[in-house]
């Protein structure tokens, strides 16, 4: 292997934020078992892909956060109204999993942001004094910017935090 074939793979294996830059790279990524999941896919994951920019990774991620599920490399290419042919080189490290939304498996995330507090009771671990502590704190204080946020502002233990992260999102 040649030394910068093996700096590459290093890059790629020690930072999970390295931009990918050529078809040789996603080939080396894909040889190391990188995968990226299109339907949970964040907007840093697809940053990494290249010729994917940021207007286009914050809309797939908005697309899927709204229960839009890929199922191929066509459906990218329609939600970007790009011609296939130039996501082919990509199609090595993308993986389509399918998510069934009514799945007990597949938590529901719910927009704190705008969430009532009849609809954030139905969070497991969030009962009718946390809901309402949630939505009180949302009016006098504004939007809640991330998870980090929402646990600083509410004075929440991580144990609860990681149990909510998998049912909440802050969009704006």
């Amino acid at each position: 292997m040649f030394k910068n074939q093996q700096s590459i793979r290093t890059r790629i294996q020690n930072d999970p934020y390295y931009r990918l830059q050529s078809a040789q790279e996603i080939a080396i990524a894909a040889a190391l078992g990188v995968k990226i999941d299109v339907n949970q896919a964040s907007v840093d994951d697809w940053l990494r892909l290249p010729g994917i920019s940021i207007h286009q990774a914050r809309l797939l991620v908005e697309l899927t956060n709204s229960g839009v599920q890929f199922y191929c490399l066509e459906d990218i290419a329609a939600a970007l109204s790009l011609a296939v042919g130039r996501l082919k080189p990509l199609q090595p490290i993308l993986d389509f999993c399918y998510y069934d939304p009514a799945s007990l498996l597949t938590p529901q995330q719910i927009n704190v942001n705008i969430a009532s507090v009849e609809k954030l009771t139905k969070i497991p671990a969030i009962d009718l004094f946390l809901a309402r502590a949630i939505v009180e704190n949302r009016l006098k204080h504004g939007l809640y910017r991330n998870l980090a946020d929402f646990q600083r502002r509410l004075d929440l233990n991580p144990k609860l935090v990681s149990d909510l992260m998998y049912y909440v999102r802050f969009e704006n």
